[in-house]
């Protein structure tokens, strides 16, 4: 009984002097901050090895908003795919920047009840990225969501949506996550869509009856959502939504842009691209002004190897296929040669699986 009270009281000896000692000795922890900031992204595990304090530090919200502020953030890529083998969930994640060495790596402990859902929605704010929703072939679509931080290498679960759905629009805008439309249980509203705040971790639930139904693709530009609707070819009609958040409705259109919308998008520098996978490779721009899709250049057949997914970090857009097979295009210096365009890529063709979304986590 002495043995345990001594240890006790010793642990609680070196709880509190830890969280008293400075991060660096002899420096004010503001400057010793000022300088662990400017460690490259790559290393901050082996920062979280030196000591508890900076383990938690490096896992802050502190050391993510210090870094952001002052421009020192760095921005990898993860990808949720399938794998073919064994027809389970997985997430990848790669550092753009390790030019010689760059490979795809898987990101360890994904729930298991997330492995065989398919139609989850994935999406980030912050360091965390969340899994939301999804169905099985025995199980009805669900409302659970789970986060994993990125910094704290971590997996939490987060508040459930409002209503359970899967194959849904997901978008982050404003500082929240928008769950929208999908199928989900018998009861659930096809129309309606959820808001999640994370300073509250609460979700907030609305509808409106020009929310599209049979959702495909999502994005957002100009401060505004949209979704669209799957093709149909006989009649050739392509529908979309597009929310305003300063009036909080929805407004259902046709229109040129929504015609020339056939695959993964992004925006780099208010400008939309999306990346036309029906005759081959093409990445397309929107022209605002003239209201018109235009072509930008023609992929190798080979790499990336469709159906892709699309992310910008940057001028760079990173196109992302099966496999995980990878191509780099500056779209300020898009250079073709006999009609293909001249990228850098980043081949991982030992990985058998599907991308079903990527996104961006800056640290």
């Amino acid at each position: 009984m002495i043995m345990v009270s001594s240890t006790s009281n010793a642990s609680l000896y070196n709880d509190a002097e830890l969280s008293h000692s400075s991060l660096i000795h002899g420096l004010p922890d503001d400057i010793a901050l000022f300088c662990l900031a400017r460690v490259p992204r790559k290393y901050h595990s082996v920062l979280k090895c030196v000591s508890k304090r900076w383990k938690n530090l490096v896992s802050s919200e502190e050391w993510w908003d210090y870094r952001q502020k002052i421009g020192l953030g760095e921005t990898w890529i993860y990808a949720l795919c399938r794998d073919k083998s064994t027809d389970q969930v997985s997430c990848y994640v790669l550092d753009p920047r390790l030019s010689r060495q760059r490979c795809w790596k898987p990101v360890p402990g994904v729930p298991p009840c997330c492995l065989k859902r398919k139609g989850m929605g994935f999406e980030t704010i912050g360091k965390k990225l969340y899994f939301l929703g999804g169905c099985g072939w025995s199980e009805d679509a669900t409302d659970e969501v789970y986060c994993y931080d990125v910094a704290m290498n971590a997996w939490d679960e987060a508040a459930s949506m409002s209503t359970a759905r899967c194959y849904f629009g997901c978008e982050f805008m404003d500082g929240k996550i928008y769950a929208i439309g999908g199928y989900g249980l018998e009861t659930s509203d096809p129309r309606s869509w959820d808001t999640y705040d994370p300073s509250t971790n609460s979700w907030e639930s609305n509808s409106d009856p020009n929310i599209i139904l049979d959702i495909e693709d999502s994005m957002v530009m100009d401060g505004k959502i949209y979704i669209r609707s799957r093709t149909s070819t006989i009649p050739p009609h392509v529908y979309m939504s597009v929310y305003d958040p300063s009036s909080g409705i929805w407004q259902q259109t046709d229109t040129e842009m929504a015609l020339g919308w056939r695959g993964p998008t992004v925006v780099v520098d208010d400008t939309l691209y999306a990346l036309d996978q029906s005759l081959g490779t093409k990445l397309m721009v929107w022209n605002k002004n003239m209201r018109e899709w235009s072509l930008i250049c023609r992929l190798s057949p080979l790499l990336p190897r469709p159906p892709c997914q699309m992310v910008a970090i940057g001028s760079n857009i990173f196109i992302i296929g099966k496999g995980l097979s990878t191509i780099v295009l500056d779209i300020d210096n898009v250079g073709n040669v006999d009609g293909v365009t001249a990228s850098s890529s980043i081949l991982n063709s030992f990985i058998d699986c599907d991308v079903i979304s990527c996104k961006c986590v800056s640290i």
